[in-house]
């Protein structure tokens, strides 16, 4: 009753004017809930779904090269003919390695908003550590149907204190942070992969890059040394992403059957 007598107290001119804003109120709020609603989203609970591959996203390692990474993107557009790509890391890949988890979450954002199924990640060395963090830190446990990491310090590598030991000052943001011990690894290490995540964690005992080699090795993950699935196989840090062997056992680990460690070398 009260409304009411407001409204008819106020002049016919005024309640034009307010019913124009209301009008204008309304077709905002339509709008919002159209646009809303017609943009594909991560999940935001569980894991994407196993029986449903999408594209594959490569982070790369210290310093942003691309090159190998590249090859193993071709071998996996031709074998699956899935989408794959090698991200472009912030600045010259040697920064804060923060950084480049948000170039991660960017590029998984973009490509559930293109309408992707699913999203699996390829960490190689520090971007092992990346996918790690986007998963632990950014919601990646709720994106990522599969991760694969190779060779990645996950627990720091040696070479990192060295190198900051020799040269004082010439050790990098992202060289600080892959030290053993150090503040983002230590608080990294208190967040485990969720056990609905499949992920394999792959290195080589002959990195001299990540010392020990077996830094790579995660928590809940399946780990695996080349070696022992591989015997003889000379494969070093650089060549974990073009070795014929691992390029056989990630895109095994890329399929839709339950992940599980291999029991055979997969050498085409």
């Amino acid at each position: 009753m009260r409304i009411t007598a407001w409204w008819r107290g106020i002049s016919p001119r005024r309640r034009l004017m307010l019913s124009g804003v209301a009008v204008v109120v309304v077709l905002a709020v339509v709008v919002a809930v159209v646009v809303t609603s017609g943009t594909s989203a991560a999940p935001q609970a569980g894991t994407p779904d196993q029986d449903r591959p999408g594209p594959v996203l490569l982070v790369p390692g210290y310093g942003g090269g691309q090159g190998a990474l590249n090859e193993l993107a071709a071998r996996i557009r031709q074998t699956t003919g899935r989408t794959a790509e090698v991200l472009t890391l912030a600045g010259d890949g040697t920064g804060d390695l923060l950084e480049q988890v948000a170039v991660l979450s960017d590029a998984v954002e973009r490509a559930y908003a293109g309408g992707a199924p699913s999203v699996d990640v390829i960490g190689y060395s520090a971007g092992g550590v990346v996918a790690r963090l986007w998963v632990g830190r950014d919601g990646g446990e709720h994106q990522a149907r599969r991760v694969v990491t190779l060779g990645a310090p996950m627990h720091g590598t040696g070479l990192a204190t060295a190198g900051g030991a020799l040269v004082p000052g010439a050790c990098p943001t992202a060289c600080v942070q892959l030290a053993p011990g150090s503040a983002l690894l230590q608080e990294m290490a208190k967040d485990p992969i969720p056990s609905t995540l499949p992920w394999l964690s792959l290195w080589t005992e002959r990195d001299e890059t990540v010392t020990p080699p077996d830094s790579a090795r995660v928590d809940g993950a399946v780990n695996v040394a080349l070696q022992q699935v591989c015997p003889g196989n000379q494969a070093g840090h650089g060549d974990l992403p073009t070795d014929p062997a691992v390029t056989e056992l990630v895109l095994q680990a890329l399929g839709t059957s339950p992940l599980e460690a291999p029991s055979e070398c997969l050498s085409s």
